[in-house]
């Protein structure tokens, strides 16, 4: 074997004459049987740190050591999180400084965009506001937070992938399920599956919504989930980093679910999470590959913006009500 534990323990047991030639076979054997033994060790540990999440310190290096590598990344955030933002860029940076030519997708770009974006970049190279600006963003994105993001990709020529199902797109979704009942291919999901995503959109909007509202909107997200796969597949052999929200990023009903065995073996998943979010009802570290902990940002209480932005009065949303708003910035 060529681990290094093979070696040491071949190297112990030298002893001259007799004693020395008597012994070999035997210690061979058991450092045969030692470096096997540590591989499975570390087989296991490796998997149960996969269901636990790796802990990444939150520096450039260290966030950009993790991606290195990897063909598929799907990088989450906090949306409104200005912290999280300037750590990922800079990782971003120093991959690519290091030789990686991923694409870029982002959550921020819906798909319908994507012929305006290309011809931004051909009308007037190197300008990220005129890509911003003819991709059509929603102005509920921070765009400030987003454009060193389209910059790098602009300046190292990187593919820029608008990977996301327009709002629109989600929210018909959403409606027509509160109106009729969820349609047969949400029907035919797993239950716990369907839970977990109901349970997220609920918690991600401060347990404000009526339960009729949950599956359309949970519908809507697995749909914005299966666009994202769907937009990356393109890109997974020559290198993709996705720009999304934690939710999406997480492996047990995001994304990674709808990727193909073999994406998601060449994938990593890295929540980027502020500190206390899982005691707030957030994402956890399990629920990534692996994981950050970084600053929560500074915000008014997301769910009384949120209660004032429904209109809520005291007896609460109506029953059967499907609301249009999206969720608070750290939950979305």
């Amino acid at each position: 074997m060529n681990s290094p534990l093979s070696r040491q323990a071949g190297g112990g047991a030298r002893h001259e004459g007799a004693t020395r030639r008597a012994r070999e076979p035997r210690l061979r054997k058991f450092a045969r049987f030692g470096a096997a033994f540590a591989h499975i060790c570390l087989a296991l540990t490796s998997s149960a740190g996969a269901s636990a999440g790796m802990e990444i310190a939150a520096n450039p290096a260290a966030l950009a050591r993790a991606m290195h590598g990897r063909s598929i990344v799907l990088l989450g955030e906090v949306h409104d999180n200005a912290g999280q933002h300037a750590l990922r860029v800079a990782a971003l940076r120093l991959l690519v400084a290091d030789g990686a030519r991923p694409a870029i997708a982002f959550e921020q770009f819906d798909r319908e965009r994507q012929a305006d974006i290309d011809r931004a970049r051909r009308e007037r190279p190197g300008d990220a506001d005129y890509v911003i600006a003819q991709a059509k963003g929603a102005p509920s994105w921070n765009w400030s937070l987003y454009r060193p993001f389209v910059q790098l990709a602009l300046d190292h020529d990187l593919p820029i992938v608008a990977a996301n199902l327009s709002r629109n797109a989600a929210m018909k979704l959403a409606m027509d399920a509160a109106a009729t009942g969820t349609g047969s291919s949400y029907d035919k999901l797993a239950a716990a599956f369907r839970r977990a995503h109901e349970d997220m959109i609920a918690k991600g909007h401060c347990d404000l919504l009526p339960a009729a509202a949950l599956p359309g909107m949970a519908g809507a997200q697995i749909a914005r989930d299966r666009a994202l796969a769907l937009s990356i597949r393109p890109y997974a052999t020559s290198g993709v980093v996705l720009l999304t929200g934690n939710g999406h990023a997480r492996i047990d009903i995001g994304v990674p679910y709808w990727l193909t065995a073999d994406e998601r073996a060449t994938s990593v998943s890295i929540g980027i999470i502020e500190r206390g979010e899982e005691a707030r009802g957030g994402e956890h570290a399990e629920q990534f590959d692996a994981f950050v902990l970084t600053p929560p940002a500074q915000r008014p209480d997301p769910c009384l913006e949120l209660a004032k932005r429904m209109g809520q009065g005291a007896h609460g949303p109506a029953a059967g009500s499907a609301p249009t708003v999206q969720a608070p910035p750290r939950t979305r």
